[in-house]
């Protein structure tokens, strides 16, 4: 048999949903293997056949984050925006949440103030409600949101739909979230955070680009693959790959890192350009889109990072012309501990 760490997060998945069986449902469009699953629910007053995308994300103390620095308000506002973040990745618009909250012992009413000053921050951010959920009792403090989002059933992207000649691009900028948990996570260091606000900030309360899916729907474009960068850039470029059926050459210094970001990279004595590539937790947008759409979109929205070639190509990177593989590694809960981060498996 093999152990979680063979099997690795994605394999485990997978095997799960073997588990589970065919799924028959008429109404439901996407399943299990995307950022979020679809399903119908009737037309809207333009006669547009709508959906709901669902997704649901847990924060977990010592896996996903350390009470030691991180500030209750800025995690119930991160719980929200991961799981936004997920939506976005469809090309919908978050509407409803849910909250299941596990709590340890001991803890600190005030604690939980503040966590849900958090949460509602990120509400009002978004345009989303709280809802409903549950709480309970847990050896550790839990945070588990579920997010439906809604869309006009033609607009939804999937992973899968890259196709060769696309171009690759990303919004905002990377590397961001693993040097500012770097910095947090390095007692030596925590009191020089300070001076790198930006890194640190962008860990422990990152923003969901509901921004850049206004922006889409305002220019008409609907790119042909999306996912958000939660695991890693390089992870993410792989499952648009494998789940499109294509091949990608990305440039190596092409991916955009806030001056801070470097600096910070700098003080710490790691790679910039290591974090963006493999550093996760980001959540920024990948996407794959037709040169012509690029043009059509605000300048500084997105950034070109390569492009789709056939399958038999591989994934590459290139580098002053030259071409090498490239890993996909990112962050996988299941597999061995991400000791460059600090980041536990489970």
């Amino acid at each position: 048999m093999p152990s979680l760490s063979d099997l690795g997060e994605f394999g485990l998945i997978d095997r799960l949903a073997a588990a589970l069986g065919p799924v028959a449902s008429p109404g439901l469009v996407r399943g299990i293997g995307d950022d979020a699953a679809v399903y119908r629910i009737g037309t809207g007053p333009d006669g547009e056949a709508r959906v709901h995308v669902v997704t649901t994300d847990a924060l977990i103390e010592g896996v996903h984050f350390d009470r030691t620095f991180v500030p209750m308000d800025d995690l119930g506002e991160k719980a929200v925006a991961v799981n936004v973040s997920d939506v976005c990745a469809m090309n919908a618009r978050p509407r409803y949440l849910t909250v299941a909250l596990g709590v340890p012992d001991g803890f600190a009413v005030d604690d939980l103030d503040a966590l849900y000053r958090g949460v509602r921050r990120a509400c009002e951010r978004y345009g989303c409600t709280v809802v409903g959920g549950d709480v309970t009792r847990s050896p550790a403090l839990v945070l588990s949101i579920a997010a439906i989002g809604e869309a006009e059933e033609a607009n939804v992207v999937y992973r899968n739909g890259a196709q060769v000649g696309d171009l690759l691009a990303v919004t905002g900028d990377l590397g961001a979230s693993a040097v500012g948990l770097r910095l947090l996570r390095d007692p030596a260091l925590r009191l020089e955070a300070s001076a790198f606000p930006y890194p640190v900030r962008r860990h422990l309360a990152p923003t969901a680009r509901l921004d850049a899916v206004e922006a889409f729907a305002h220019a008409g474009i609907r790119p042909s693959a999306m996912l958000d960068v939660s695991d890693g850039l390089a992870s993410e470029i792989h499952h648009v790959c494998r789940n499109s059926g294509v091949g990608a050459v990305v440039q190596r210094s092409s991916v955009p890192i806030h001056p801070q970001t470097v600096a910070a990279a700098a003080r710490l004595g790691v790679d910039p350009l290591g974090e963006a590539w493999w550093g996760g937790e980001d959540y920024e947008l990948l996407l794959t889109l037709s040169a012509i759409d690029l043009s059509g979109l605000p300048p500084g929205l997105v950034t070109v990072v390569g492009r789709i070639v056939e399958a038999d190509e591989g994934v590459t990177m290139e580098d002053d012309g030259q071409r090498s593989a490239f890993p996909g590694s990112g962050f996988d809960h299941f597999g061995e501990p991400h000791e460059e981060l600090g980041i536990p498996s489970c």
